[in-house]
């Protein structure tokens, strides 16, 4: 027991759980089943696009276009629907467009070589801009009533169907990650992946793997995010990359790769709705609470590093 609260997750827990006291004593509708419903529901995208974020960063990797990508499915699917698709095949496009974006990304990145942060700021700019190429300046809107249903009412009970999704990627990546051979070689290639090269591993099939995943579920994410908002813009989802990069680091996923678990990363993200959610609701406002999320991005990176440092001068000590 003592050793888990020494660890990183410990620490997560305890900051998770005085999180929800302080939110509990500050704002009385807290705790109440529809603010708890919506906390998750307004950051749904997010949560669900950070799961697949925590096994790219893993492999010592990093995706700076997944929100451009959802803004690119969103747009899609309002383009798709005005130009007289039915809902059906405009969803199967806006995955078609997920695959291909994964694809452009895994070929320059596992094939060619280029560095991802190079790839994916490149393609956070270029799939901005087909986004809004496609809608131009309007707010794309009208949507099938059972499309919006998708987004705004219960699937389960209170539950919407973006929140059973994440709970089901969530055990499915994490099974993933944490039981099977492909996870072990995610986080053996994020190690040292030269060393997994010549261990006989096949590092640029696993790192196109993890892009197309990324790229998809994005995809999706952009779908929900279309459903949930009942109108789609050239910026939707603009500037999501830093909350979801941010819940990744701050569970104690290595930046450098090849450390890091499921388990925090769902502690961070519980730490972080949470931390939005109690601003809100004592009226702090947005950009106070991005600047918060922006604090918390930079202690995520250098907390590991100063932990580590201390702990290798004890040792020679």
């Amino acid at each position: 027991m003592m050793q888990a609260l020494k660890s990183w997750e410990g620490g997560l827990l305890a900051i998770f759980l005085a999180t929800l006291a302080a939110n509990a004593v500050l704002a009385p509708e807290f705790l109440t089943v529809q603010n708890q419903i919506n906390l998750f529901q307004l950051s749904i995208e997010k949560i669900i696009v950070a799961l697949v974020m925590t096994l790219i960063i893993l492999n010592a990797e990093i995706d700076l276009s997944v929100a451009s990508v959802m803004g690119l499915s969103a747009a899609t699917f309002g383009y798709l629907a005005h130009a007289g698709w039915g809902g059906g095949p405009a969803i199967l496009a806006c995955l078609g467009v997920g695959l291909a974006a994964g694809a452009i990304n895994a070929l320059l990145i596992a094939r060619a070589g280029i560095p991802s942060l190079v790839v994916t700021l490149a393609m956070l700019i270029g799939f901005r801009g087909l986004a809004r190429v496609l809608v131009k300046d309007q707010s794309l809107g009208d949507f099938p009533a059972w499309f919006t249903d998708l987004g705004q009412k219960g699937l389960i009970g209170p539950l919407p169907l973006s929140l059973v999704l994440f709970v089901v990627l969530l055990v499915g990546l994490g099974v993933l990650l944490h039981r099977t051979g492909f996870g072990r070689q995610v986080v053996v290639i994020g190690t040292n992946a030269e060393v997994a090269r010549f261990s006989g591993l096949n590092v640029a099939r696993v790192k196109t793997v993890l892009f197309l995943m990324s790229s998809v579920v994005a995809a999706v994410a952009g779908v929900l995010y279309a459903a949930r908002l009942g109108s789609v813009r050239g910026d939707a989802a603009l500037g999501f990359e830093l909350d979801i990069i941010t819940m990744v680091l701050l569970g104690g996923v290595s930046i450098f790769g090849g450390r890091g678990s499921m388990v925090g990363v769902v502690l961070s993200i519980l730490i972080i709705l949470n931390l939005r959610n109690g601003m809100a609701l004592t009226n702090i406002t947005g950009h106070i609470q991005t600047g918060v999320i922006g604090v918390l991005l930079i202690a995520s990176v250098l907390l590991p590093n100063l932990i580590a440092d201390l702990r290798a001068r004890r040792a020679r000590g």
